[in-house]
């Protein structure tokens, strides 16, 4: 399971549409979460409506938040939209036994044993997700509380028994020609985040559909995350076999 989780506190002004890039995330099947860090202004209508945006075309989710808040907010947007993601193939595997039924008009005892497959499934299923930080001049202040709630996710991520990795990237790059750098690559080795804030250089550009874009380029070229893709389709297929168990 593949998702996206932009920070950022305004609107892009480079490049691509971020709403079209998000869109392209989600025909590959990664999701796009999008969490606006604000401190002591407002981010504004123009910026609130493009992340509103960027998360609907990207199948995610999209939040609004103080610095303290958002520890928790990151969390809490991963594991929804993972369980959401499980929800809507155990919903489709439910249809295609049920015809037009769906999980509600399950016998209580076997909605039950649904609800429980769907728990074990979020905990348990290989997760990936790519950090996108805005590191445009107006986020510097903002720095401190986005590298204070990547750690805490970490933590929370290593806690789930499935394989959880992060990735960090930040936008734009060192020169005017870089959309988006990478950071670190993917590792379920929470200690690597530490260093990372100490080497990000604030710009003034805010290129924020390239840098999806950039995120997008990584996914597709990671060969090793093509071959894990493989082997979670082929779980997912078990799993999903073991749905139809549970509901025939």
């Amino acid at each position: 399971m593949r998702q996206i989780l932009l920070i950022t506190d305004g609107c892009s002004n480079v490049g691509e549409s971020p709403v079209m890039a998000a869109a392209h995330a989600r025909q590959e099947g990664i999701t796009v979460n999008v969490v606006g860090v604000v401190d002591y202004g407002t981010i504004g209508e123009l910026g609130s409506r493009e992340i509103a945006d960027i998360a609907k075309a990207g199948g995610g989710l999209s939040r609004i938040v103080g610095t303290p808040q958002l520890a928790q907010t990151m969390q809490m947007m991963t594991r929804k939209t993972v369980v959401q993601t499980i929800q809507q193939a155990v919903n489709k595997e439910v249809k295609k036994i049920l015809g037009e039924g769906s999980l509600e008009e399950l016998p209580p005892l076997k909605r039950s044993q649904v609800v429980t497959v769907v728990d074990e499934l979020t905990e348990t299923t290989p997760l990936r997700i790519a950090l996108l930080i805005d590191a445009s001049a107006s986020m510097k202040p903002k720095l401190g509380a986005v590298e204070e709630a990547i750690r805490d996710l970490a933590l929370s991520l290593e806690a789930r028994e499935g394989r959880s990795e992060l990735a960090v990237f930040h936008f734009p790059g060192r020169s005017s020609s870089e959309d988006a750098m990478l950071d670190m690559d993917w590792s379920s080795d929470v200690s690597e985040v530490r260093s990372l804030f100490s080497r990000l250089k604030m710009r003034g550009a805010t290129p924020t559909g390239p840098a999806i874009f950039k995120v997008l380029e990584h996914y597709r070229y990671d060969k090793l995350d093509e071959h894990r893709d493989r082997r979670v389709s082929e779980d997912q297929d078990e799993r999903e076999g073991m749905i139809g168990g549970y509901v025939v």
